[in-house]
């Protein structure tokens, strides 16, 4: 497996991902949602500018992480249905029997579609929270205490969800292995929820069901960094028993513990991926 083999699959592979009717979907529902917030912090300012200089880091803290929730809901959707295609439709469709029948490894063709897809979306969030970002700043005046932190974790939960999205790919049909990461996504982030409510409350068997959904799939346990992230340090601080559970706060960061499980999943889900694409027929 060279190097260049690796890198021209990954910029087919993006080039290929530009042209498909997704890429489309995704920059309409951006703009939707930028154009939207943009709106609502505008508005949020004008209806609420009485607000102290404590609350308004609250509002704009809270607010900012609903939106970057929707814009990583958004990844979720697209990059997972930009996966699926990736080798299960190429499989169905022959693609892949011409590109093996050369001397190129199947796990050549993994590594570089995988690094394909994760510059791709990882790109899209980046851009996409960046916008956002601006947006916040130009209306409420609030820039985020580590920006480039919360971003870099929203571009590990979009490459968390394409590698399992790859390894689904494998093994299931190109329209289950988009929708079931999604749904994984969401279920495991209501668990996260649920978890935090449950700490708040002091019930620990509540509690583990947050803890455990993001030991099995570390996309909710990426997002609360990011959430901790953007938010202003000295919220929780002020208000924080009157907010403990709030499902668009974070009380605490990632530990350098989670971010080594979270490469350690992606490592060994792509090792996965790879075995079974090896041993697939096509």
């Amino acid at each position: 497996m060279t190097a260049r083999t690796v890198l021209t699959i990954a910029a087919l592979t993006l080039q290929e991902a530009a042209r498909r009717k997704v890429l489309r979907s995704l920059a309409l529902l951006t703009f939707a949602l930028l154009g939207l917030s943009a709106w609502g912090f505008t508005r949020l300012d004008a209806e609420f500018g009485g607000l102290t200089s404590g609350e308004a880091r609250l509002a704009a803290s809270a607010v900012l992480n609903l939106v970057m929730f929707g814009l990583s809901l958004i990844a979720a959707l697209g990059t997972a249905f930009l996966a699926g295609p990736t080798l299960a439709g190429e499989t169905e469709s022959g693609i892949a029997l011409a590109m093996l029948a050369r001397p190129v490894r199947r796990s050549a063709v993994l590594l570089g579609k995988w690094l394909g897809l994760v510059t791709f979306g990882s790109g899209y969030v980046v851009l996409a929270g960046l916008a956002q970002l601006l947006i916040v700043r130009v209306t409420m005046g609030y820039w985020p205490p580590r920006p480039v932190t919360g971003l870099a974790l929203l571009a590990a939960q979009t490459a968390v969800l394409l590698t399992l999205g790859l390894l689904l790919s494998t093994v299931v049909s190109p329209m289950a292995s988009g929708v079931v990461p999604v749904g994984l996504f969401g279920a495991t982030w209501i668990a996260g929820v649920v978890g935090a409510v449950g700490d708040a409350l002091g019930n620990s068997g509540v509690a583990r069901v947050g803890t455990v959904s993001r030991m099995l799939l570390p996309t909710d346990g990426l997002w609360r960094g990011a959430m901790n992230a953007f938010q202003d340090p000295s919220v929780l601080a002020q208000f924080g028993v009157a907010f403990e559970g709030h499902p668009f706060l974070s009380e605490t960061g990632l530990t350098p513990a989670y971010v080594g499980w979270a490469a350690l999943w992606v490592a060994l889900v792509f090792g996965l991926a790879a075995l079974a694409f090896q041993r697939r027929d096509l």
